[in-house]
């Protein structure tokens, strides 16, 4: 097994024991990256065997973290032909966006009230991290801080089953900005956003990051809605 390449979403999975399923962990957060920054291209098709050949383990933990990745919305499964990875479409992003918005505001409040005093030192430090990503015009650094970010506050909600609601919806979110960031160079507006509701997060001010929060949110919107002209 390779001891390189992304890991950030192995932490959001439950602890276990048995080696297939941290290598189904490992498998998951590498073939997720590839899709979201379209290394595997939406429309192809996947080939499990090649898959578990370029990770060097087996195809057991593959077929599970497709599994997985198909629960999120990344691949679908067709009978006789295989694992398709799925598109992105822009208007189940707005869709996405009217369930999201409403749960970011939960989130955020609770990890305001929450957060250990060590991840509350983190997420400033997040905060720094994507800023200096946006000054630097860097988008994979953005990208991967976001996800960080993400991580990062729903695990200070200490809420299992509010981590468990947010993780397709943070993937979406992150798979459809790798692709449109670059065209709309939004990094420094979203970097400062992000950095309002963590700052606030950190602060344990609850009513300022719900407000910070429901400001991103309406970037966010818009931001998806302009992408809409260039289809």
């Amino acid at each position: 097994m390779k001891k390189n390449g992304p890991t950030r979403n192995v932490s959001r999975t439950e602890p276990s024991n048995s080696p297939d399923q941290l290598l189904a962990d490992v498998a998951f957060a590498q073939i997720e990256e590839m899709i979201i920054t379209r290394k595997l291209q939406p429309g192809s098709m996947i080939s499990e065997s090649q898959l578990a050949a370029d990770m060097e383990m087996g195809r057991t933990p593959v077929r599970e973290a497709l599994q997985r990745l198909r629960q999120i919305g990344f691949v679908e499964m067709l009978p006789r032909r295989g694992t398709l990875v799925a598109g992105v479409d822009i208007r189940q992003q707005l869709e996405l966006l009217e369930v999201r918005r409403p749960l970011e505001e939960l989130v955020v409040r609770m990890a305001a009230l929450r957060a250990t005093p060590e991840e509350r030192a983190d997420l400033k430090r997040l905060a720094q991290q994507m800023i200096t990503a946006a000054k630097r015009n860097d988008m994979k650094a953005w990208i991967t801080t976001g996800g960080e970010i993400h991580d990062a506050e729903v695990r200070a909600t200490h809420n299992s089953m509010l981590i468990t609601s947010m993780l397709p919806i943070h993937a979406q979110s992150r798979r459809f900005w790798y692709h449109h960031i670059a065209q709309n160079r939004a990094y420094v507006e979203g970097a400062q956003l992000h950095s309002n509701v963590l700052t606030a997060i950190a602060d344990g001010d609850s009513d300022r990051a719900a407000a910070a929060a429901q400001q991103l949110m309406q970037f966010i919107e818009r931001f998806t809605r302009s992408t809409l002209d260039t289809f």
